[in-house]
């Protein structure tokens, strides 16, 4: 299927004009029959043997409906722009013509209608040098008469000529659909219309309103039911589910594929600077937004409701009051927040070069650091690189780097904060440098720092306090002459070796801390398991006390060390056995 908009001034014979080429009235109200003017989306399809389905969008000419005509026309590839040939070149002509050239539309016919009335060269020229002005240039056209039939037969030749060339949508694409209607049908419940741009919506699948999912109980396209329809098309799905909310202006997605966004970075073209409070227009949609400057044409907008947009999406930006519009191309729809002073302006100069095309690379050097489900959201295709894959994270080189240089001085500060716990939690580090995973800092540690235990290590800072060092140094010497024999309580306080203490020298390998207050040699499990396979198997923990020469307390904390690393294993009936 194909998807033509019209667009033109009223009352220029758009829908005549599609009644001519479809056989049937896009008018479809009765105040539209009896005022003579389209007032809200008008749909009609026809099948030419050259292209097959070609269903056209009629918008309302009308200035007081412009936000009706660019819901019409928002979604659409394609568009049959209207002007006649009786009338000068009129303002809602130039209006629509700028939207179209805004939103991206590049492919095009115009019509110079009631050529029966007046001579259509004039219009038609000046018809020509407007486009020739836009994106749309080089458009053919075509002189007709809706009222007598004459051209038609050449605007059908230009019009199936121009959507045999359209691009053909990727049929496996994520759905965004943008609602540009929504009624009830008697027996069904509510059906909503809009164009389907690319992808495939089926029976029975779900669709997402923000967070609610929807469910699609029926498809129509053209009239007819269908088990599925990908786009371009021109779509009727009858919803089940919580459906308070759905509107025009609406968007159902694919569930968890888009990123809804109310703050949005965007690069805008046009003459004048835009007013603070604007409207965006994008697909069927118009929402009001907070407009902030920061470059020459960059601006933050701020949405007052969320909407899934990607990077690479086309919109525009409207000043309802003076009646000026600007082209929007969104250039990131998850910017950062502005923290500090001069934030903005070194924004400005992240996005100098982005041209609103996705790359991988160039949003890694935006960004550092991007989440590999994340890509997809923002419209970001996936390309092998020189960046770094940790887990599901994708790091450039630069910012690596910049962590990697960072690391030193974290670690060296925390250690002189903590002389009895010099090496930092990975997590901490994470959180200083604001990264969203402790596995990133594991994997951006660089030489001499190295990952003990969850840690990151300077052995330059591991070092203990020189009180602490002879302490411990007295321990490991009574130690060696009695391996198992762990100093008591009392005696570890006349030394001055505290829980903190204890621990420092069990993190700097000085000794084993086995439980609470209880320290041996850091080989003393090795030690153990070969004195415990002398015994006969299996053993009582009263055997294993004798044999290592030590207390009841001491031989309870070693051995339940030695069960949970497998070393030795437990009995039901409280012996143990060695296992390797």
């Amino acid at each position: 299927m194909h998807v033509v908009a019209t667009a033109g001034h009223v009352d220029h014979g758009k829908s005549t004009l599609v009644e001519a080429l479809t056989g049937t009235d896009p008018d479809r109200l009765a105040e539209e029959r009896r005022r003579g003017l389209t007032i809200e989306l008008g749909y009609c399809w026809t099948s030419w043997p050259e292209v097959g389905e070609v269903a056209f969008v009629d918008v309302p000419g009308h200035e007081r409906f412009l936000t009706t005509m660019l819901a019409g026309v928002g979604p659409v590839p394609a568009a049959l722009l209207v002007v006649a040939a009786d009338d000068p070149w009129m303002p809602q002509a130039a209006e629509h013509l700028a939207a179209l050239d805004a939103l991206g539309v590049r492919h095009a016919v115009v019509a110079v209608t009631r050529a029966d009335l007046a001579d259509p060269g004039a219009a038609a020229a000046r018809a020509a040098a407007e486009v020739a002005r836009t994106g749309l240039t080089g458009a053919p056209v075509v002189i007709v008469s809706g009222r007598t039939g004459a051209g038609l037969d050449d605007l059908r030749a230009a019009l199936t000529t121009m959507v045999a060339g359209l691009p053909d949508p990727d049929p496996d694409a994520d759905v965004r659909l943008w609602v540009d209607r929504r009624f009830t049908v008697r027996g069904a419940g509510t059906v909503v219309t809009g164009t389907l741009t690319a992808g495939t919506v089926r029976t029975g699948d779900t669709l997402a309103l923000g967070e609610t999912p929807l469910r699609v109980r029926g498809i129509q396209a053209l009239g007819r039911d269908r088990a599925a329809v990908s786009g371009v098309a021109r779509v009727a799905l009858n919803l089940t589910g919580p459906i308070d909310d759905v509107t025009r202006g609406s968007v159902l997605v694919t569930p968890g594929a888009w990123h809804h966004t109310s703050v949005v970075d965007v690069r805008l073209t046009g003459a004048d600077r835009p007013p603070s409070c604007p409207v965006l227009h994008v697909g069927a949609a118009d929402v009001d937004v907070h407009c902030r400057p920061f470059g020459d044409d960059l601006v933050r907008l701020t949405l007052a409701r969320p909407l899934p947009l990607r990077i690479g999406d086309r919109a525009l930006l409207r000043d309802p009051g003076r009646r000026t519009i600007w082209r929007v191309d969104v250039l990131d729809p998850d910017p950062p927040r502005f923290r500090r002073r001069g934030a903005a302006k070194h924004r400005a100069l992240q996005l100098a070069s982005a041209d609103g095309v996705p790359r991988l690379a160039d949003e890694l050097g935006r960004r550092g650091i991007l989440h590999r489900e994340r890509l997809r959201r923002l419209g970001i295709p996936y390309e092998e690189g020189d960046h770094l894959t940790v887990g599901p994270w994708l790091v450039s080189p630069a910012f690596a780097e910049a962590v990697g240089d960072r690391l030193p001085a974290l670690v060296e500060e925390h250690a002189r904060a903590h002389p009895l716990d010099p090496a930092v939690p990975l997590g901490v580090l994470a959180s200083q440098l604001r990264l969203p995973s402790p596995d990133l800092i594991r994997a951006l540690v660089r030489p001499p720092l190295r990952v003990a235990g969850g840690r990151v290590v300077d052995p330059g800072t591991d070092a203990l306090p020189n009180d602490v060092r002879k302490a411990v140094d007295v321990v490991r010497r009574e130690l060696l002459a009695a391996p198992f024999a762990a100093p008591t309580a009392d005696r570890l306080r006349e030394l001055g070796l505290d829980d903190r203490a204890l621990g420092a020298a069990d993190r700097s390998g000085q000794l084993w801390r086995v439980g609470p207050g209880i320290v041996l040699l850091p080989d003393a499990a090795d030690e153990a398991v070969a004195r415990l396979r002398e015994l006969e198997q299996p053993f009582t923990t009263s055997a294993a006390r004798e044999r290592l020469k030590t207390s009841r307390r001491v031989a309870l904390a070693l051995l339940g060390r030695l069960d949970r690393a497998g070393r030795t294993r437990r009995l039901a009936d409280d012996r143990r056995e060695v296992t390797r």
